[in-house]
């Protein structure tokens, strides 16, 4: 009886799918290993990225009549878009003071 008669041994594969085999667990490992790591970045990064967010105000007194429409924020200022949306409010960070008044033209 030869080897090749045996039912329980596997045929020896050709040499170039035995390469594809090895390209194919590579890029399987690979990844792997690349989402691991992209996963890591977001757990390291996230915290400190919520500590850099700016301090928001307790509460913002608007002109009479007016309504926000959006907020934005800046080092040392913040910013309200009118309910209008034709004006733009711009408040001192510390001391809650209208700075400047920006109108937007249509």
């Amino acid at each position: 009886m030869s080897d090749t008669d045996d039912p329980q041994q596997e045929p020896e594969l050709p040499p170039d799918l035995r390469f594809l085999k090895i390209l194919v667990a590579t890029l399987a490992g690979t990844m792997i290993l690349g989402l691991i790591a992209i996963v890591t970045l977001i757990v390291i990064r996230f915290p400190a990225a919520m500590e850099a967010r700016p301090e928001l105000p307790a509460e913002i007194t608007l002109p009479e009549g007016e309504t926000a429409s959006a907020v934005t924020f800046g080092k040392g200022w913040y910013a309200v878009v009118t309910g209008e949306g034709d004006e733009i409010l711009i408040f001192d960070a510390r001391t809650g003071a209208l700075r400047q008044r920006v109108p937007v033209g249509n």
